[in-house]
This record gives structure tokens, sequence and C-alpha cells, in this order.
């Protein structure tokens, strides 16, 4: 199982659907359910730098700091699902 989403890195143990669900339905261990639901991405015409800067603004209204959230999602775009764009 991997240790992070795939798309946005959140640690898939922090993940509420317990992962993303491909077209027939089954878990996959790849991306989570925020990101990944019915075999297709939520936001398709996303890239890897407005993910970052999606995720950092979520964590800044959990009172993260900023540079915190940038530390958190720098790797963003090495994950597996912006090396097939």
């Amino acid at each position: 199982m991997n240790k992070f989403c795939q798309s946005c890195g959140m640690p898939m143990k922090s993940d509420p659907g317990h992962g993303g669900t491909e077209a027939d339905g089954s878990k996959t261990d790849e991306y989570c359910s925020y990101c990944y639901v019915n075999g297709a991405f939520m936001q398709p015409e996303m890239t890897a730098q407005e993910m970052q800067a999606f995720c950092i603004e979520k964590m800044k209204e959990q009172g993260m700091p900023k540079f915190v959230g940038w530390l958190f999602t720098r790797s963003i775009p090495k994950l597996r699902r912006w090396h097939t764009a």
C-alpha cells in the first residue's frame, strides 16, 4: 500500500474514505478519496502546481503556517499522477 496519495501527497492513513475508488467500485491504495472517485480524478484539469496551491490553502485553513504547508507539498510534482501527464 502507498503511504501517501500519489496525487495530493496526503498520508493515506488520514483519508476518511480509506482510498479512492476505481470505476468498478473497488478501492485503490494509490489515490485518496478526495482526489480519485469512480476511476477518475476529481479535478482532471488541475496541474501539479495548482494542486500544491490548493493543498497549502487547505492546510492554512486548518491553522498551519504557509511555510509548513509548502514543506509538506513540495514533493507533489514528483508523485505518480504528475508523471503520467
